[in-house]
């Protein structure tokens, strides 16, 4: 068969692919308490499988095209140096500390015993990666509504041994970009914003994920565009980039692209360590390191996502701004959410949190809204320290961790993502509305 017929072939194919999205997809439909209100989800149609189709017919399922595609497509969207897919946003949460351990930093590297700032109200895997490198956590306190570390803890926080801060956006709400980056750069410290839960947010106009040093992402069904499983890490410098991309790929020093040779001019004339003069530089390794790779189906899947993000952004915003004001009217019994001052948040979900004289619990609204089948999540770990796998981690805490705990006993979140719709957020009102009717 010619090239020519083959490219006809596959292109019948692929057109096939989506009208069966098309047809599967035509009769979905939200059914009033019969539907389930989900917190969170995937929002895709016959582009999404179109190119993962396009990418099973390549077989090349490394990284390839779409991966390259996907990187530079999300880079310039934030406007960074570069981005580097990998296979979750955990993942990227590990290359993004471990990446500060490197040898090649010199002075600056940080080494077993260091501390790094962070929160205990939040995703465990913020925290994980700094225990991981052998560093040492110290805890702030957030406040409640907008969930964040204020910058006047972290600068409490700081201690002679205090080498990074590293913090997530929660739920999407900016933490005080300003005033915390300040306090890193005056200092000399790493910054690392988790920006898993909060693609498109912004602060003084300027994209979160690009104040730190290094920054990561998610792609999670749940997150703002989805791969499946995925994440990046972003990297302010090429030198950071270098260092992540051999933590990602097995440590080695190379730096070729996947079926790329000799990109350095000289794979067979450097020294390196102890080796032989003139070792392959393919299979020479500058990093204990890992195989943190994503394919290029999930790439491909993420480009298509791309095409939506804007769309996505404003639709997380919209509905929040829904919420906002369909609960208010609760907010003598409930702490709604509010955003970080000069910020735009790209919202994850809508938070809130049982005032403690509200005259009923948490588990009295949770339990309601679950037979109202509308899903809600309790805001991640609430307090870390209280979790079975970080009873007797080493750790320090600053101040009191007081909302942290209320946290952990009174706040829970429900959906904003993009695949509610007006009727949806009607229904999860109505169902507060027959909550408070029976209870205040």
């Amino acid at each position: 068969m010619s090239k020519s017929e083959l490219e006809s072939l596959r292109q019948e194919i692929l057109a096939k692919v989506e009208q069966f999205e098309v047809l599967r997809s035509k009769d979905a439909k939200f059914v009033p308490a019969q539907s389930t209100v989900r917190y969170a989800g995937r929002v895709f149609g016959p582009a999404e499988l179109r190119n993962a189709a396009d990418a099973v017919l390549d077989f090349w399922l490394t990284a390839g095209r779409f991966s390259e595609e996907f990187e530079q497509r999300l880079a310039e969207y934030l406007g960074v140096e570069a981005v580097l897919m990998v296979n979750s946003g955990s993942s990227a949460n590990l290359l993004a500390v471990t990446a500060l351990t490197s040898p090649k930093l010199g002075e600056r590297r940080i080494k077993p015993g260091d501390e790094v700032i962070t929160v205990a109200a939040g995703f465990p895997t913020t925290v994980a990666p700094i225990l991981q490198n052998g560093l040492i956590p110290v805890f702030v306190d957030v406040d409640l509504g907008g969930y964040n570390a204020l910058p006047e803890r972290v600068g409490a926080a700081i201690g002679p041994k205090t080498r990074a801060i590293m913090l997530a956006h929660t739920l999407g709400n900016p933490w005080d970009l300003g005033a915390i980056a300040k306090l890193a750069r005056d200092k000399g410290l790493w910054l690392v914003e988790d920006n898993c839960d909060a693609l498109g947010s912004t602060y003084q106009g300027k994209k979160t994920a690009t104040f730190g040093d290094l920054a990561t992402l998610s792609f999670y069904p749940a997150h703002h565009i989805t791969t499946g499983e995925g994440g990046a890490v972003v990297c302010s410098t090429d030198e950071l980039r270098r260092i992540v991309l051999s933590l990602r790929d097995w440590g080695r020093d190379c730096y070729c692209a996947g079926g790329e040779n000799n990109t350095c001019g000289r794979r067979f004339s450097q020294q390196f360590g102890t080796l032989p003069l003139g070792y392959d530089h393919k299979y020479v390794y500058s990093h204990i390191g890992y195989n943190l790779k994503a394919t290029d189906i999930q790439a491909a899947i993420g480009c298509s996502q791309l095409d939506r993000l804007d769309g996505f952004v404003e639709a997380r915003k919209r509905n929040h701004a829904v919420l906002s004001k369909g609960l208010a009217r609760y907010a003598d019994r409930l702490i709604l959410p509010r955003a970080t001052p000069n910020s735009d948040p790209s919202w994850f979900a809508f938070v809130i949190t049982v005032r403690e004289d509200a005259g009923f619990s948490r588990e009295d609204l949770v339990r309601h809204l679950f037979d109202q089948k509308v899903e809600t999540r309790n805001l991640f770990s609430g307090n870390l320290l209280r979790h079975p796998g970080f009873l007797d981690i080493p750790h320090r805490v600053v101040g009191d961790l007081k909302n942290t705990d209320e946290i952990t006993a009174r706040t829970f979140f429900v959906g904003v993502y993009p695949g509610l719709g007006d009727a949806e957020l009607a229904y999860m009102i109505e169902a507060f509305d027959k909550f408070f009717a029976k209870h205040v």
